[in-house]
Formats: C-alpha cells, structure tokens, sequence
C-alpha cells in the first residue's frame, strides 16, 4: 500500500495529522474537489491506496454496482468529536493486532469494528 486517499468529508486536520505522523496522503478536497465517488475510487485503486470516508455510498458502488474497488477502504462511520479524531481512530486501526486493511471493507463505528473481504 502507497498511502492513503482521503474523501474530501474527511477534515483538513485530519489530513495534516496523518501526513505529520509521516503516511502519504491524497486529500480529494485539494487534489480534484467535486469529483464523482466513482473517479474517487478509480484514483485509489490506481495509485493503491487504502480510501478513507465517511460517505457510504462506496460500498454501494463496490459490491452492487460492481466498480472495481480500491486495496481498502475504511468507512468511518460516525460524527467526529474533533477535526483530528478520524487521523486517530484510523492510526489506531493500523496497530490493531488481527486488523487487516488491505482487501477489506472496514466499517468503524464508536463501539464496533466490521470488516467484510473486498471483491
């Protein structure tokens, strides 16, 4: 995995506090604002990169729609406390012991974690 595509819900101190913590980031919001979740997925994929958003519209369009999926995608799912809590949250996932990114379709919720395999 190269790094990391950041939808452009995903919050600018966010963003800062991964690429700080040293992960190469793509922030939708700076790199192409607007674009279709479709080219979002495209642009993850090709550049093999884990996605991470809030919109839930990805799963829709990977496992119904059949648009070829990205190495990962983290669907936060929840309201942040702060600007910095979604960087946190998905630093933390990387050092979870038994958690696999890379081929999964993680769904992050406060109090529960759900991964199903990616197609």
């Amino acid at each position: 995995m190269k790094g990391f595509v950041a939808d452009e819900n995903v919050p600018s101190a966010s963003v800062a506090s991964l690429r700080a913590a040293g992960f190469d980031v793509v922030w939708m919001a700076e790199h192409k604002p607007g674009a279709p979740d479709v080219e979002v997925l495209e642009l993850a994929r090709a550049e093999n990169r884990l996605l991470i958003s809030f919109d839930r519209d990805y799963g829709d369009l990977i496992y119904h729609r059949k648009i070829p999926a990205p190495p990962g995608v983290v669907y936060l799912r929840f309201m942040p406390a702060d600007p910095e809590e979604p960087a946190r949250i998905v630093r933390r996932l990387l050092l979870l012991q038994g958690i696999q990114l890379e081929g999964r379709f993680t769904v992050v919720k406060r109090d529960h974690l759900r991964q199903r395999a990616l197609p």
